[in-house]
C-alpha cells in the first residue's frame, strides 16, 4: 500500500508517493519534480502544459501585432422599401445588418495561455471563459494539467492508482461565502476526468505539518519533542496558509487554520510597479499638437499598467491604439523618450515575462543578501534593489501576515507561549522581512520545512495513513 499526495498549485504543481517509509517525489517535467501550473491551446485545440505551455506561449507573442477586431453581438433589420398598400402580394424589402460590440477580438492569436485558474475555482461569477469562440469551463482548463499528473505518477508509482490527496488552500479567492465548496467542486470534477478514481481533500498548510512531522522523527533528523503544538505558514506564489496542530507522537489534531488571497505573484506584481514603472514612462509629460493647438498632460500609463502587470495578457498591448501613443510620444524626443522606447521595446518583443523573471531572481538574492540588481539585458535596465526598499513595499502585507497570525491563534485558543514549533514554507516564506517577522513573534522556535514540496510529501502520508479532515 501506497499514499499519494498532489499540491495543485497557484504557480507550480508537484505530486509525491509514499510507503510508509520513504517519500518520493514525481517528476512533472523531464527533468524536475516542480512544474509550472500552465494550459496552453492553440487554435486546433492542442493543449500544452507547465514549462512547455509558457514556452509557446512567449514564443508565438514575440513581435506579433494585435489587431483587435469587433465581435458580432446581435443583427438588426432596416426597412429599405415599404410594401405596396395596393398589392396584396407585395412584400417589405428589409436588410439584416450585422450588430458590432467593441474591439476585442484577437483573430490572429496563435494560441491562448491560462495560468493562476485556481484562483478563480472559488468564483462562482466565474464559469467560463472564451477560448477562440467557444466558451471553455474552468473545470476543462485545468483538467489537462491534472491528466498530466495522473500520467506521471502512474510510470512513477509501483501499483495501480488508488486513494490520492489533493491538497486545497485554507481559503479559496473570492468574494462568496461558499466559495470553498465551489472550488472543491470544481476540483473534485476536474479530477474526475483527468481519470483519478477516488480523491480526497486536505488542507495545504496541515499536509507540510504532517511533512516536517515525518521528517522530524527520523532518527537521522535529531528527533523532535514527543508532544507539543505547531504552527505552520505556508506562504506559496497564489495563497497564505496557516494551522495550527497539536501533536503527542504520531497522533495530532488540527486545532485551527485560516488564509489570506495573498502570495508571491502579488509580492512580484508589486515589485514591478514600484522598481520598473517609472522607467518605462509612469507620471512622464506627453506634449502634442490637435487642431493647431499645444496639448499637454499626464501620459496616460494606467491604459497600460493592469496588462503589464499580468504577463500573460501584456501582448495584447501590441496593437496601435496603444502602440501610436507610444510612437507619438518617442518622436517628441525629450529625456523621457529613452523611458517609452522601453516601454514599446517591452511590448513588441513580450518581454514581461523575462521581466518577471528578473524580479523573482532578485526576490530570491534578497533573501540571502542585503542588496542585489535586478537586469534585464533586453531593456537594457540595471536597478539596484535592497531590502530595505522591498521591506517598505511590502509594509501593509506584513501587518496583513501579523493579524492573519492573530486570528490562527486565537481561534485555536493559543497562546503565542504555547506554540512550541513554527514551521515555515512556501517559496514566499523565504523572504527576509517574513523569516523575521516570524523569529520576532516566536523566538527560537522558527524552522524552514522544505518550500517547494513539502505539500505533497505530507498530502502522501496523509494518504497513505488515511487522515481525512472535517471542515
Amino acid at each position: 500500500m501506497i499514499g499519494i499526495g498532489i499540491d495543485f498549485g497557484t504557480s507550480n504543481s508537484a505530486a509525491a508517493w509514499f510507503d510508509g517509509t520513504r517519500v518520493r517525489l514525481v517528476q512533472l517535467e523531464s527533468d524536475e519534480a516542480i512544474m509550472p501550473t500552465a494550459t496552453h491551446l492553440d487554435r486546433e485545440l492542442r493543449t500544452k502544459i507547465g514549462k512547455a505551455a509558457v514556452q509557446q506561449y512567449i514564443d508565438e507573442n514575440r513581435d506579433r501585432i494585435v489587431e483587435l477586431t469587433p465581435e458580432i453581438v446581435g443583427k438588426s433589420d432596416l426597412l429599405i422599401n415599404e410594401s405596396n398598400p395596393d398589392d396584396p402580394t407585395s412584400n417589405p424589402e428589409i436588410a439584416s445588418v450585422n450588430v458590432y460590440g467593441q474591439a476585442n477580438v484577437d483573430r490572429g492569436m496563435p494560441g491562448r495561455l491560462f495560468r493562476g485558474v485556481k484562483r478563480l475555482l472559488g468564483n462562482a461569477s466565474v464559469k467560463r471563459l472564451m477560448v477562440f469562440d467557444r466558451p471553455f469551463r474552468l473545470v476543462a482548463l485545468i483538467t489537462p494539467v491534472l491528466l498530466h499528473i495522473r500520467q506521471s505518477l502512474q510510470q512513477a508509482i509501483p501499483e495501480p492508482l488508488g486513494d490520492v490527496h489533493f491538497g486545497h488552500p485554507v481559503l479559496f479567492e473570492g468574494t462568496d461565502a461558499h466559495r470553498n465548496d465551489l472550488g472543491l467542486e470544481r476540483l473534485e470534477e476536474a479530477s474526475r476526468y483527468a481519470g483519478f478514481p477516488q480523491i480526497s481533500f486536505y488542507p495545504e498548510p496541515v499536509a507540510a505539518t504532517l511533512s516536517f512531522l515525518h521528517a522530524k522523527a527520523a532518527p537521522a533528523a535529531g528527533g523532535r519533542p514527543a508532544a507539543g503544538k505547531v504552527l505552520t505558514l505556508d506562504f506559496g506564489g497564489g495563497t497564505l496558509d496557516l494551522s495550527v496542530v497539536a501533536f503527542t507522537g504520531t497522533e495530532f489534531n488540527v486545532l485551527s487554520t485560516a488564509g489570506l488571497a495573498l502570495g508571491g505573484d502579488h509580492i512580484d506584481q508589486l515589485i514591478f510597479a514600484h522598481l520598473l514603472f517609472p522607467l518605462l514612462g509612469k507620471g512622464e509629460n506627453w506634449s502634442r499638437m490637435r487642431d493647431g493647438q499645444l496639448i499637454s498632460g499626464e501620459f496616460p500609463f494606467e491604459d497600460y499598467a493592469d496588462k503589464l502587470l499580468n504577463w500573460a495578457v501584456t501582448y495584447t498591448l501590441n496593437q496601435n491604439n496603444y502602440k501610436a501613443r507610444l510612437a507619438e510620444v518617442i518622436a517628441a524626443g525629450g529625456a523621457a523618450a529613452e523611458k517609452f522606447q522601453r516601454l514599446e521595446d517591452l511590448i513588441t518583443h513580450n518581454y514581461s515575462y523575462i521581466v518577471f523573471q528578473a524580479i523573482k531572481l532578485a526576490k530570491a538574492d534578497l533573501s540571502e543578501v542585503e542588496e542585489t540588481i535586478v537586469d534585464i539585458p533586453e531593456l537594457d535596465i540595471l536597478i539596484p534593489f535592497n531590502r530595505q526598499q522591498f521591506e517598505t513595499m511590502m509594509a501593509d502585507m506584513l501587518v496583513q501576515i501579523d493579524d492573519i497570525i492573530d486570528l490562527v491563534l486565537a481561534r485555536a485558543q493559543c497562546q503565542i507561549s504555547d506554540i512550541d514549533v513554527v514551521i515555515r514554507t512556501g517559496g514566499s516564506s523565504q523572504i527576509a522581512a517574513v523569516r523575521r517577522l516570524l523569529e520576532r513573534r516566536f523566538p527560537g522556535k522558527v524552522t524552514e520545512h522544505d518550500p517547494f514540496t513539502g505539500v505533497a510529501a505530507g498530502l502522501a502520508i496523509a494518504s497513505y495513513y488515511g487522515y481525512q479532515f472535517d471542515r
